[in-house]
């Protein structure tokens, strides 16, 4: 009997591609003789490149077109970077695994005649042009360097890169894992630690989604799961949906699980970077969200 053809929905930049092909080498080898096909999917927010996030309706914009895709049988399951999904559950959709995650890290490139590879953020000269449409980003660069210029930024990261100097910014912030992804390799680069620039809940993290009643699949999906992973991106999805978080709050949390616990760092920012607001603590594995929810708490008060 033919095995029949699983296809799988992508957002169609070449990170998005790269991420989704991964996922569909890992199911092939734990699934001899599967068949798939990747299905390219230009989604709202990739149409929308030239405002900020926040000011044209947030993660949904690059999640919607694949889940109605899903919903309506176009294809069988989807693949998205986890930090564009938003954290409240989809209808009749589930997550039915989250892979091994990548570097969360974030790395600051820069025109090419800037030693940011050295000397980090200090190589920027005073009111040098950073773009950027993150507001995460944003406010924690504001935190750091109040006297650096920020401007909106988007594109895929072919495109940001291409964009740096001349009449483009000086130097922007990109994930490492996509970078990585891309077999990318960037000389004029730094790459910079959680306590300068905390990430965003599930950077470098993959989700592979499909509808909660096609039980088979989500069996199969399994295997692909990796449990430290999700234990991690589920405190961090827990304190990000207990700010009602969104792509018009800066929000950054990042957890990591060792010996049956799991540590959290979580950052609530005011848009301009003059307040910043940091909990942290640690769990056992099957009390990740609720340590989620406890540190947004502490954040919450603190900022009051």
């Amino acid at each position: 009997m033919t095995t029949p053809t699983l296809k799988i929905g992508t957002r169609a930049s070449p990170l998005a591609l790269a991420q989704t092909q991964s996922v569909a080498a890992a199911f092939c080898a734990a699934h001899e003789g599967a068949e798939i096909e990747i299905v390219p999917v230009r989604t709202r927010g990739d149409r929308m490149d030239s405002q900020a996030l926040s000011e044209i309706g947030g993660k949904g914009l690059f999640t919607e077109e694949l889940e109605t895709g899903l919903r309506d049988g176009t294809f069988d399951l989807a693949v998205h970077s986890l930090k564009d999904l938003p954290t409240a559950p989809a209808d009749g959709l589930t997550l039915a695994a989250i892979p091994a995650r990548a570097d969360a890290r974030d790395v600051l490139v820069a025109r090419s005649d800037l030693p940011v590879a050295t000397d980090g953020l200090e190589a920027l000269p005073e009111g040098a042009r950073l773009g950027t449409a993150s507001l995460r980003r944003r406010a924690q660069i504001l935190h750091l360097r109040p006297d650096l210029n920020v401007e909106i930024l988007r594109g895929n990261v072919g495109t940001r890169l291409e964009k740096l100097g001349g009449d483009g910014p000086d130097a922007t912030l990109l994930a490492a894992a996509g970078l990585a992804r891309l077999g990318l390799t960037w000389e004029a680069a730094y790459v910079l630690p959680p306590d300068v620039m905390l990430p965003a809940a599930g950077q470098g993290a993959l989700a592979v989604q499909c509808r909660l009643d096609d039980a088979p699949l989500i069996d199969r999906l399994a295997a692909l799961d990796d449990a430290d992973t999700s234990i991690a991106v589920a405190a961090e999805r827990a304190f990000l949906a207990a700010l009602d978080g969104s792509c018009r709050t800066p929000i950054a949390a990042l957890a990591e699980v060792h010996g049956g616990k799991v540590s959290l760092t979580g950052r609530l920012l005011t848009p301009d970077g003059a307040g910043l607001f940091e909990a942290s603590g640690i769990a056992p594995v099957e009390e990740a969200a609720g340590l989620g929810v406890r540190l947004a708490d502490d954040v919450r008060a603190q900022s009051k």
